[in-house]
């Protein structure tokens, strides 16, 4: 998670929201990572934890993540958690927690819904204070940039 946030950090400074992500195998080898990049690409879908997961399907030759482990600094939005149950990914780990728009258990938990074909091992607060205070500070500056 710290070499997570570092790169969050990098990302953040270049305007896009400072979320950064990366896939691991069941060995803990690095097989996907992402950072935010919808304004970079112009990408509605540039979101950290879809471009790890084109990265490591590509790089297993596989769609399914069974046995692998998501990390990411911020707790995943709908469009990503499901893109995570649709990917059967094993395990979740997530820095802060996001009570307005979090999938995994912020405003809804949709591995634990009723209509979820995966339930996935989800646990968040993951050097939570740190992701927080990053997002909250991002956050803070860039609404004073546009004020």
């Amino acid at each position: 998670m710290k070499r997570l946030l570092a790169r969050a950090k990098e990302i953040g400074s270049s305007g896009e929201v400072p979320v950064s992500a990366v896939i691991l195998d069941k060995s803990g080898h690095c097989i996907g990572y992402g950072n935010n990049r919808r304004e970079v690409d112009y990408n509605p879908l540039g979101h950290a934890e879809l471009i790890a997961l084109r990265q490591a399907a590509w790089v297993k030759q596989d769609w399914r993540f069974n046995d692998c482990t998501l990390i990411v600094t911020l707790e995943p939005c709908p469009m990503c958690a499901g893109a995570l149950i649709q990917a059967r990914m094993g395990q979740v780990l997530f820095g802060a927690r996001d009570p307005k728009r979090g999938a995994l258990g912020g405003t809804i938990h949709l591995a634990k819904h009723s209509s979820s074909h995966h339930h996935m091992i989800t646990q968040g607060g993951i050097m939570e204070k740190e992701a927080q205070k990053q997002l909250q500070e991002w956050f803070k500056l860039r609404r004073q940039h546009f004020l």
